[in-house]
Protein backbone atom coordinates (compact mmCIF):
# COMPACT_ATOMS: atom_id res chain seq x y z
CA UNK A 1 0.00 0.00 0.00
CA UNK A 2 1.05 3.51 -1.04
CA UNK A 3 0.15 6.80 0.80
CA UNK A 4 1.38 9.96 -1.27
CA UNK A 5 0.68 12.45 0.79
CA UNK A 6 2.43 15.83 2.54
CA UNK A 7 2.67 16.95 6.00
CA UNK A 8 1.11 20.35 4.97
CA UNK A 9 -2.01 18.09 4.00
CA UNK A 10 -4.90 18.66 6.40
CA UNK A 11 -6.38 15.79 4.30
CA UNK A 12 -3.12 14.05 4.67
CA UNK A 13 -2.82 14.32 8.28
CA UNK A 14 -6.15 12.80 8.52
CA UNK A 15 -5.27 9.62 6.04
CA UNK A 16 -2.08 8.96 8.10
CA UNK A 17 -3.65 9.59 11.35
CA UNK A 18 -6.23 6.65 10.37
CA UNK A 19 -3.16 4.48 9.23
CA UNK A 20 -1.62 5.13 12.70
CA UNK A 21 -3.98 4.32 14.90
CA UNK A 22 -5.30 1.23 13.23
CA UNK A 23 -1.55 0.27 12.93
CA UNK A 24 -1.45 -0.21 9.30
CA UNK A 25 2.17 -0.74 7.32
CA UNK A 26 2.54 1.72 3.89
CA UNK A 27 5.04 2.77 2.15
CA UNK A 28 5.22 6.76 2.20
CA UNK A 29 5.73 9.33 -0.73
CA UNK A 30 5.54 12.81 -0.25
CA UNK A 31 4.37 15.25 -2.30
CA UNK A 32 4.41 18.99 -1.04
CA UNK A 33 1.92 21.02 -2.85
CA UNK A 34 3.86 24.30 -2.55
CA UNK A 35 6.60 23.41 -4.29
CA UNK A 36 4.07 21.81 -6.82
CA UNK A 37 5.45 18.50 -6.57
CA UNK A 38 2.25 17.51 -7.41
CA UNK A 39 2.05 18.88 -10.77
CA UNK A 40 4.88 16.57 -11.33
CA UNK A 41 3.50 14.68 -15.12
CA UNK A 42 4.26 11.48 -13.17
CA UNK A 43 1.65 11.89 -10.28
CA UNK A 44 -0.07 13.99 -12.12
CA UNK A 45 -1.04 11.64 -15.02
CA UNK A 46 -2.31 9.31 -12.21
CA UNK A 47 -3.96 12.40 -10.28
CA UNK A 48 -5.20 15.03 -12.34
CA UNK A 49 -7.07 16.82 -9.70
CA UNK A 50 -3.39 17.23 -7.98
CA UNK A 51 -4.68 17.32 -4.60
CA UNK A 52 -3.98 15.10 -1.77
CA UNK A 53 -3.79 12.58 -0.13
CA UNK A 54 -4.04 9.59 -3.07
CA UNK A 55 -4.13 6.29 -1.40
CA UNK A 56 -3.34 3.30 -3.67
CA UNK A 57 -3.45 -0.24 -3.14
CA UNK A 58 -2.62 -2.70 -5.85
CA UNK A 59 -4.83 -1.63 -9.01
CA UNK A 60 -7.40 0.42 -6.15
CA UNK A 61 -6.85 3.84 -6.06
CA UNK A 62 -8.44 6.45 -3.60
CA UNK A 63 -8.48 10.17 -3.43
CA UNK A 64 -11.74 10.91 -1.07
CA UNK A 65 -10.14 11.21 1.69
CA UNK A 66 -13.87 9.69 4.18
CA UNK A 67 -13.14 7.02 1.54
CA UNK A 68 -9.67 6.33 2.27
CA UNK A 69 -10.71 6.29 5.95
CA UNK A 70 -13.27 3.82 5.64
CA UNK A 71 -11.05 1.84 3.69
CA UNK A 72 -8.24 1.24 6.07
CA UNK A 73 -10.91 0.77 8.39
CA UNK A 74 -12.23 -2.36 6.46
CA UNK A 75 -8.68 -3.39 5.99
CA UNK A 76 -8.01 -2.81 10.06
CA UNK A 77 -11.03 -5.10 10.52
CA UNK A 78 -9.95 -8.09 8.27
CA UNK A 79 -6.56 -8.44 9.26
CA UNK A 80 -7.83 -7.91 13.38
CA UNK A 81 -10.53 -10.92 13.70
CA UNK A 82 -10.83 -12.02 16.74
CA UNK A 83 -10.06 -8.66 18.18
CA UNK A 84 -13.37 -7.32 18.22
CA UNK A 85 -12.36 -4.41 15.84
CA UNK A 86 -15.06 -2.45 14.96
CA UNK A 87 -16.23 -0.21 11.81
CA UNK A 88 -16.97 3.17 12.40
CA UNK A 89 -20.67 3.55 14.09
CA UNK A 90 -23.34 6.46 12.35
CA UNK A 91 -22.57 9.14 15.05
CA UNK A 92 -18.80 8.32 14.22
CA UNK A 93 -19.48 8.76 10.58
CA UNK A 94 -21.70 11.50 11.41
CA UNK A 95 -18.92 13.85 13.20
CA UNK A 96 -16.94 12.62 9.93
CA UNK A 97 -18.82 13.99 7.18
CA UNK A 98 -19.66 17.31 9.51
CA UNK A 99 -15.81 17.75 10.05
CA UNK A 100 -15.41 17.42 6.22
CA UNK A 101 -17.86 19.64 5.12
CA UNK A 102 -15.67 22.82 6.78
CA UNK A 103 -12.81 23.31 3.57
CA UNK A 104 -9.57 25.03 5.20
CA UNK A 105 -8.40 26.55 1.98
CA UNK A 106 -9.77 30.06 2.34
CA UNK A 107 -9.53 29.88 6.19
CA UNK A 108 -5.40 29.25 5.74
CA UNK A 109 -4.62 31.16 2.94
CA UNK A 110 -6.28 34.43 4.41
CA UNK A 111 -3.63 33.77 7.49
CA UNK A 112 -0.80 33.52 5.28
CA UNK A 113 1.44 37.09 4.80
CA UNK A 114 0.22 38.08 1.78
CA UNK A 115 3.27 38.51 0.03
CA UNK A 116 4.42 35.00 0.43
CA UNK A 117 1.28 33.62 -0.74
CA UNK A 118 1.08 35.49 -3.87
CA UNK A 119 4.95 34.38 -4.23
CA UNK A 120 4.09 31.19 -3.79
CA UNK A 121 0.95 31.72 -6.28
CA UNK A 122 2.89 33.11 -9.10
CA UNK A 123 5.83 30.38 -8.80
CA UNK A 124 2.83 27.63 -9.23
CA UNK A 125 1.24 29.01 -12.43
CA UNK A 126 4.69 29.07 -13.49
CA UNK A 127 5.23 25.61 -13.06
CA UNK A 128 1.61 25.08 -14.04
CA UNK A 129 2.45 26.50 -17.80
CA UNK A 130 6.05 24.71 -17.84
CA UNK A 131 4.08 21.43 -17.31
CA UNK A 132 1.88 22.64 -20.50
CA UNK A 133 4.27 23.65 -22.61
CA UNK A 134 6.08 20.12 -21.68
CA UNK A 135 3.19 17.50 -21.56
CA UNK A 136 1.43 18.42 -24.28
CA UNK A 137 -1.00 15.99 -23.84
CA UNK A 138 -1.38 16.81 -20.55
CA UNK A 139 -2.21 20.38 -21.60
CA UNK A 140 -6.09 20.65 -21.16
CA UNK A 141 -6.29 19.19 -17.72
CA UNK A 142 -2.92 21.39 -16.80
CA UNK A 143 -5.10 24.33 -18.18
CA UNK A 144 -7.78 23.37 -15.12
CA UNK A 145 -5.70 23.56 -12.79
CA UNK A 146 -4.21 26.86 -13.25
CA UNK A 147 -7.70 28.23 -13.93
CA UNK A 148 -8.14 27.12 -10.47
CA UNK A 149 -5.17 28.95 -9.08
CA UNK A 150 -6.31 32.29 -10.32
CA UNK A 151 -10.17 31.44 -9.31
CA UNK A 152 -8.47 30.79 -6.13
CA UNK A 153 -6.69 34.08 -5.98
CA UNK A 154 -9.70 36.09 -7.19
CA UNK A 155 -12.16 34.57 -4.46
CA UNK A 156 -9.26 35.45 -1.03
CA UNK A 157 -9.97 39.02 -2.51
CA UNK A 158 -13.68 38.81 -1.35
CA UNK A 159 -14.15 39.39 2.12
CA UNK A 160 -17.24 37.29 2.15
CA UNK A 161 -15.10 34.03 1.14
CA UNK A 162 -13.47 34.63 4.24
CA UNK A 163 -16.11 35.40 6.05
CA UNK A 164 -18.19 32.27 5.43
CA UNK A 165 -15.23 29.82 6.35
CA UNK A 166 -14.38 31.28 9.19
CA UNK A 167 -18.25 31.43 10.53
CA UNK A 168 -18.21 27.87 9.09
CA UNK A 169 -15.50 26.76 11.41
CA UNK A 170 -16.47 28.63 14.74
CA UNK A 171 -19.87 26.60 14.35
CA UNK A 172 -17.73 23.69 14.11
CA UNK A 173 -15.85 24.54 17.31
CA UNK A 174 -18.70 25.43 19.16
CA UNK A 175 -20.39 22.32 18.86
CA UNK A 176 -16.93 20.35 19.82
CA UNK A 177 -16.90 22.26 22.47
CA UNK A 178 -20.29 21.21 23.51
CA UNK A 179 -19.75 18.11 22.97
CA UNK A 180 -16.54 17.81 24.75
CA UNK A 181 -18.31 18.98 27.58
CA UNK A 182 -20.10 15.83 27.72
CA UNK A 183 -17.42 12.84 26.59
CA UNK A 184 -13.79 12.90 27.11
CA UNK A 185 -13.57 12.25 22.97
CA UNK A 186 -15.76 13.53 19.98
CA UNK A 187 -18.05 10.64 19.81
CA UNK A 188 -17.44 8.91 23.24
CA UNK A 189 -14.93 8.05 25.71
CA UNK A 190 -12.83 5.96 23.11
CA UNK A 191 -10.49 7.43 20.15
CA UNK A 192 -12.36 7.12 16.96
CA UNK A 193 -12.26 8.38 13.84
CA UNK A 194 -13.59 11.43 14.22
CA UNK A 195 -10.84 12.37 16.27
CA UNK A 196 -8.51 11.62 13.63
CA UNK A 197 -10.64 13.88 11.74
CA UNK A 198 -10.71 16.94 14.37
CA UNK A 199 -7.00 16.55 15.21
CA UNK A 200 -5.60 17.92 12.23
CA UNK A 201 -8.08 21.07 12.09
CA UNK A 202 -6.73 21.89 15.87
CA UNK A 203 -3.28 21.25 14.65
CA UNK A 204 -4.10 23.78 11.77
CA UNK A 205 -5.11 26.66 13.81
CA UNK A 206 -1.97 26.12 16.32
CA UNK A 207 0.39 26.41 12.82
CA UNK A 208 -1.49 29.77 12.01
CA UNK A 209 -1.09 31.21 15.68
CA UNK A 210 -4.40 31.43 16.00
CA UNK A 211 -4.60 29.15 19.18
CA UNK A 212 -5.60 31.79 21.57
CA UNK A 213 -8.88 33.18 18.96
CA UNK A 214 -10.28 29.36 18.74
CA UNK A 215 -9.10 26.98 21.34
CA UNK A 216 -7.62 28.52 24.45
CA UNK A 217 -11.48 30.19 24.97
CA UNK A 218 -12.72 26.90 24.37
CA UNK A 219 -11.88 25.03 27.87
CA UNK A 220 -12.85 22.01 26.50
CA UNK A 221 -11.39 21.51 23.20
CA UNK A 222 -8.41 23.09 24.56
CA UNK A 223 -8.16 20.22 27.56
CA UNK A 224 -8.54 17.73 24.54
CA UNK A 225 -5.73 19.30 22.45
CA UNK A 226 -3.31 18.88 25.54
CA UNK A 227 -5.08 15.23 25.83
CA UNK A 228 -4.61 14.51 22.12
CA UNK A 229 -0.83 15.88 21.49
CA UNK A 230 0.20 13.10 23.80
CA UNK A 231 -0.90 9.95 21.25
CA UNK A 232 1.90 8.17 19.44
CA UNK A 233 0.03 8.98 15.89
CA UNK A 234 0.02 12.65 16.40
CA UNK A 235 3.61 12.66 17.36
CA UNK A 236 4.69 10.78 14.34
CA UNK A 237 2.07 12.46 11.78
CA UNK A 238 2.47 15.99 13.14
CA UNK A 239 4.47 16.61 15.67
CA UNK A 240 7.28 15.41 14.04
CA UNK A 241 6.93 18.36 11.59
CA UNK A 242 5.27 21.40 13.47
CA UNK A 243 5.72 21.11 16.83
CA UNK A 244 8.16 24.30 18.49
CA UNK A 245 11.17 24.51 16.41
CA UNK A 246 10.54 21.97 13.93
CA UNK A 247 7.64 24.24 12.33
CA UNK A 248 9.91 27.04 11.35
CA UNK A 249 12.77 23.97 9.62
CA UNK A 250 9.70 22.59 7.72
CA UNK A 251 8.65 25.91 6.80
CA UNK A 252 11.97 27.29 6.06
CA UNK A 253 13.11 24.08 3.86
CA UNK A 254 10.04 24.87 1.65
CA UNK A 255 10.76 28.27 1.26
CA UNK A 256 14.73 27.85 0.84
CA UNK A 257 13.24 25.00 -2.19
CA UNK A 258 11.05 27.72 -3.55
CA UNK A 259 13.24 30.61 -4.19
CA UNK A 260 16.01 28.90 -5.38
CA UNK A 261 13.63 27.28 -8.28
CA UNK A 262 12.85 30.71 -8.85
CA UNK A 263 16.21 32.00 -9.25
CA UNK A 264 17.80 29.63 -11.20
CA UNK A 265 14.19 29.58 -13.30
CA UNK A 266 13.33 25.88 -12.78
CA UNK A 267 10.14 25.05 -13.20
Amino acid sequence: MQLYHHPFSLDSQKVRLALEENGIDYTSYHINPITAKHMDASFFQMNPSGKLPVFQNGSHILYNTIEIIQYIERIAAVSSIGDDMKLSSREVLEWIHKIQEWNPKYFTLSHVPEKHRLYVSKFLRQVIIARMAEYPDLASAYHLRLRDAYDTEEKLTDPEVIRSSEEHLVRLLDEVETQLNQTSYLAGEEFTMADVMLIPILARLMLLNLENEYLINRPNIADYWRMVQQRPSYKKVVGKYFDGWRRQKTLAKTWCFIRMRNLLKKY
